[in-house]
């Protein structure tokens, strides 16, 4: 008798139920967009320099859900990613200082291979849960960050890493549209068509059946934990070249976001399935509904409000399984 590894997200797609999860984001984003622009139009909302922002200022929430998009679809949960970010963006900054930007991006991307070992390695060897695991790396990198800097902004005087690395343009398109972009394309080819791709689905669907199916969902998880900080250190190297400066706080509660945008566009929180297109409309949307509550004046509590809402939202469309 044959073992059935399917992820469960391939059987709720043949009742149509991943289609709907997902038809709900797209449409869900068209309407948010529709309303605020007839309702902030007199208030720049339209404006090309204003959506151009709202991609400036999604760009790296979208590089962390991308990723965690693997992470959620493998049954486990980063919560270290916004520390992480500020983290390398520190790093970056203080790399830049000692030897110019190739040994500050060096130094970034060792840091987020450092942290994402050890969130690997706490997971998936010694067997401690990934929520706390990465609940206790948060802590650990913002720490670490603070000390090294002695709390202070690191200054980045390179403006080849700033152009590069968030501050630059491409004619009207923002580079941080560019490493969206590129990075989104990466992770939707290699979680569709790549049999890593696809193992990382099956360990999310059900482990034991993929231990027997002769994955080695151990290494899966360890990877995909690695990518995660990856991504939140590049997140971090984004933010300190579109700010110019390396700074603890950079990334401070962006793991609710990161999360949210991943579940709000279709993938599961239970693991087994996760959609990289649908993380990225979820980032965007989240991003559209911040910059309209910012047009429409509203108070940074009630902005959080809002924002708790969408949280919500993401996780009762997550519980949608059968």
């Amino acid at each position: 008798m044959s073992t059935d590894i399917t992820p469960s997200g391939s059987m709720l797609a043949r009742f149509g139920l991943t289609n709907w999860r997902q038809n709900i984001i797209y449409i869900g984003f068209a309407v948010i967009f529709l309303v605020f622009a007839a309702t902030l139009h007199d208030k720049g909302f339209l404006n090309p320099n204003n959506l151009l922002n709202i991609f400036r200022q999604t760009a790296m929430i979208a590089v962390m859900a991308i990723a965690m998009t693997f992470v959620l679809s493998s049954g486990e949960i980063d919560l270290s990613v916004g520390a992480v970010a500020g983290l390398a963006s520190v790093t970056t900054a203080m790399a830049i200082d000692i030897g110019g930007p190739l040994f500050g991006v060096g130094a970034g991307i060792l840091t987020g291979v450092v942290v994402g070992i050890c969130n690997g390695l706490l997971t998936t060897r010694i067997g401690i849960p990934s929520f706390l695991t990465t609940l206790a790396m948060m802590g650990v990198a913002k720490g670490v960050a603070m000390w090294i800097s002695d709390t202070a902004a690191v200054p980045i005087i390179s403006s080849g890493y700033a152009w590069v690395f968030g501050g630059g343009s491409v004619g009207i398109v923002p580079v941080l549209l560019i490493w969206m972009a590129i990075l989104g394309v990466i992770g939707h080819v290699v979680l569709r068509k790549t049999t890593f791709g696809r193992q990382v689905l099956a360990t999310g669907g059900g482990e034991t059946a993929a231990r027997y199916s002769g994955i080695d969902t151990r290494a899966i998880k360890f990877r995909v934990l690695i990518i995660s900080s990856m991504a939140a250190a590049l997140a971090g190297m984004l933010y300190a070249g579109r700010l110019q400066s390396g700074r603890f706080q950079l990334g401070e509660g962006d793991e609710l976001s990161v999360i949210a945008a991943a579940v709000l566009g279709g993938t599961s929180l239970f693991g087994g399935y996760g959609t990289v297109i649908g993380t990225i409309v979820g980032a965007l949307m989240i991003g559209l509904i911040n910059n309209g509550l910012i047009l429409m004046g509203l108070e940074f509590s009630q902005q959080l409000i809002a924002r708790g809402g969408i949280i919500i939202l993401a996780v009762a469309l997550s519980q949608k399984r059968t």
